[in-house]
């Protein structure tokens, strides 16, 4: 009998070893404490329209909070398991390393320094903006650079603050910060004339205009002063947890595209296309080899919808701020929003 060399026994050996099927995750760190806890711990803005704030219900609302009901219907097929942390800009990092919440979905922009040096985790961006700046139209000021030498309202804490002063030095003008610690503060100094100009996000301005009656004939300037990728996160050093929020932010995007929504979810299972049938679990074994369902992704479309049906109910047609979906729009459609495939 032919003996085999060493390298033919290891291929018997490895081969084996490299098909056998993987077996499903176990839950542990943050996912493991929150299964364990029932309920999702979620900080948010609470004081900004159209994204997070209390609806005349008291009920907490808005495009960031839909994707915290999001993460919660993947794990608990309830969308309301929940304990909502309305935080400052101040808090928001503090209260995620120290463990007061399991995930971030408060209009946050990804930056470099909040991914290195702060210890953060950054999901995909669920929201692509750019800070602005509004004026009251009786200033008769059309353009930023005519604001040299202004009083320009900012919060404190923000990337904001960095990207005024940034602005303003490249083109060497010059400006008076009034520097407030929350957003209400900085618009109430607004509008009580504190200052000449109000700078934050472009969907910022826009929800602040539609909120406050006294800013109609306010006017929000043509020019983007920044890029502003907003994404929800988590503490850094989990990968299993950052996987799970990952995929069900691009579980909402890859439902849309493949025509899934809240009303059509359930026939959708029936369907023979294989694109569907692996995003609502029916086959292959993903949600497993996250630590949770297989249909997890059938939980969110289920109870909040589709990145489509989330925005348009918050921010876009079905909303009083009817915003185009510009760069979140998906791909297929000109904009930015595009998930890697399930397979």
């Amino acid at each position: 009998m032919k003996r085999l060399s060493g390298f033919a026994l290891a291929l018997l050996i490895v081969i084996p070893l490299c098909a056998a099927p993987a077996l499903a995750a176990e839950p542990k760190g943050i996912l493991k404490k929150v299964l364990q806890r029932g309920v999702l711990h979620c900080g948010v803005n609470g004081k900004l329209s159209g994204f997070g704030f209390l609806d005349p219900e008291g009920r907490m609302t808005g495009f960031d909070i839909d994707i915290c009901r999001a993460v919660a219907a993947a794990l608990f097929d309830d969308p309301e398991k929940i304990r909502y942390t309305p935080l400052s800009a101040p808090q928001r990092f503090t209260a995620l390393q120290s463990g007061e919440i399991d995930l971030l979905s408060r209009n946050t922009t990804w930056t470099i320094s909040r991914d290195s040096r702060v210890g953060l985790d950054f999901a995909p961006v669920v929201f692509y903006d750019g800070q602005g700046m509004m004026v009251m139209s009786d200033l008769g000021v059309a353009r930023i650079d005519e604001l040299d030498g202004a009083t320009i309202c900012v919060q404190t804490g923000t990337t904001t603050e960095k990207n005024l002063t940034d602005y303003f030095r490249n083109r060497g003008l010059s400006y008076e910060p009034v520097v407030t610690q929350d957003y209400e503060t900085s618009v109430n100094a607004f509008l009580k004339g504190r200052c000449d100009a109000f700078t934050t996000d472009r969907s910022g301005l826009l929800a602040t205009k539609v909120k406050y009656p006294a800013l109609a004939d306010a006017l929000i300037l043509d020019e983007v002063m920044s890029k502003e990728p907003l994404a929800p996160a988590v503490v850094q050093g989990d990968s299993q947890w950052h996987d799970l929020v990952s995929w069900v932010i691009y579980g909402l995007i890859e439902a849309e595209e493949l025509g899934v929504t809240s009303a059509n979810v359930a026939q959708k299972r029936e369907s023979t296309d294989l694109n569907i049938r692996r995003l609502l679990g029916v086959e292959d074994t993903f949600g497993e080899d996250l630590g949770v369902t297989n249909d997890f992704i059938y939980r969110i479309i289920r109870h909040v919808g589709n990145y489509g049906e989330i925005y348009d109910r918050h921010l876009g047609r079905n909303s009083p701020f009817n915003l185009p979906r510009g760069l979140n729009d998906l791909w297929t459609r000109g904009g930015l929003m595009y998930a890697p495939p399930l397979r």
